[in-house]
């Protein structure tokens, strides 16, 4: 019996006797306390002075952080910054993207960490409050909100982690496409075709590029405050100082603890723990990592509650699954949809409906590969 991940509940698979690979992210060790790790990092920042010396005793600060899709030590990272910059004026950008406006209660900052705070609840899908800096190389115009660019410096935190098209998560992404106009996000999005739009690539990945160039854009002083996440989901290192280099110091300790290989298979299930399975338009993930393992004529299973649904369903089919996940598959592959959604729903998506993983291992022959976090890993097939 193997227990997924899966939602409010695991998901337990009987294999019952079916030749199966269990791909199993590496263990680490503990990691250090989080606030000793982060204290470390703006005390030694990467090719950037140290944080105080940024901006004066009463300066404007604007601090991004990630909204609920991302499960992040939001509180301990403001808490950090507000004991460096006891006496800024701070603002709090929620990086929302695309997804609208975030559930202030869903984000576990306590009310100490609030006050006297100007609090920015981006939506991307408005126009008050946004700026147009210009147009990247790509064509990706870079319009975003102006709380970046009315402030005396933007203090980008997140946790890196693999992210299926623009190599890894954080970095600049809290600022552009964190606090992007949806329609600019769309056209940077667009380049998850490029086929080194995958995890773990930085370098050369044309959508993290293009992200790097507009944040070049914007003329203010930034900072970078980054998590370095294991597979087990905890914070192994923090790494502080200039956008881009920190991050790629960050992403390559990162790139070493999430990197798997394994035979390609007939069957591939991947699943993974909520947010990640909380709506198939982030399940996505979860399809776009195992992709690569599936043979040819094969069938994926993606194991994922949804408790939040779908989606937009325009989105969810034609910019993620249709552009970004299906074209990663093999040819005559399938994806299958194990979740607490109908059957009917379902049937509007480019997946299929599954009752359950024994359906589909029912009507399909040959050996099973098992992946049960699987958009934490950055898979790569050994045949």
């Amino acid at each position: 019996m193997v227990v997924l991940p899966y939602g409010s509940a695991p998901y337990p698979l009987a294999l019952a006797g079916r030749e199966a690979t269990i791909i199993e992210p590496a263990t680490l060790p503990a990691p250090a306390p989080l606030d000793f790790l982060i204290e470390d990092a703006l005390a030694r920042p990467i090719g950037r002075p140290v944080l105080e010396t940024l901006v004066g005793s009463r300066g404007r600060v604007t601090v991004i952080i990630s909204d609920s899709t991302r499960n992040e030590p939001r509180a301990a990272f403001l808490a950090a910054i507000r004991r460096r910059l006891p006496d800024a004026y701070l603002t709090i950008a929620i990086a929302t993207g695309t997804h609208g406006p975030a559930d202030l209660h869903s984000l576990g900052l306590p009310d100490e960490l609030l006050a006297g705070v100007e609090l920015v609840n981006h939506d991307g899908h408005r126009d008050d409050g946004l700026v147009d800096l210009g147009v990247t190389a790509r064509g990706t115009p870079i319009r975003l909100h102006r709380c970046v660019v009315d402030t005396d410096l933007v203090i980008a935190t997140g946790c890196i982690r693999p992210h299926y098209f623009a190599g890894f998560g954080a970095g600049v992404k809290a600022v552009f496409p964190g606090l992007g106009a949806a329609t600019a996000i769309r056209r940077n999005h667009a380049l998850k075709t490029a086929p080194r739009a995958r995890a773990g690539i930085t370098d050369g990945n044309p959508c993290r590029e293009d992200l790097e160039e507009a944040v070049r854009a914007i003329a203010t002083p930034m900072f970078l405050v980054n998590g370095v996440c294991g597979p087990d989901g905890l914070v192994h290192a923090v790494v502080a100082g200039d956008l881009v280099r920190a991050f790629r110091d960050g992403a390559a300790r990162a790139r070493r603890w999430f990197s798997a290989r394994a035979p390609r298979a007939p069957i591939v299930v991947g699943s993974d723990a909520l947010p990640v399975t909380a709506s198939l338009y982030q399940a996505a993930k979860i399809a776009a990592a195992c992709a690569p393992l599936v043979e040819e004529d094969g069938a994926l299973v993606v194991v994922a509650e949804c408790p939040d649904g779908i989606g937009p369903l325009d989105v969810v089919n034609e910019k993620i699954f249709r552009i970004g996940v299906l074209p990663r598959l093999p040819r005559g592959a399938s994806i299958h949809l194990v979740s607490g959604l109908s059957s009917e729903l379902v049937a509007g998506t480019l997946v299929r409906y599954a009752a359950s993983v024994a359906e589909v291992l029912s009507q399909r022959a040959g050996r099973v590969v098992v992946v049960p976090n699987a958009s934490q890993l950055i898979l790569e097939p050994t045949s």
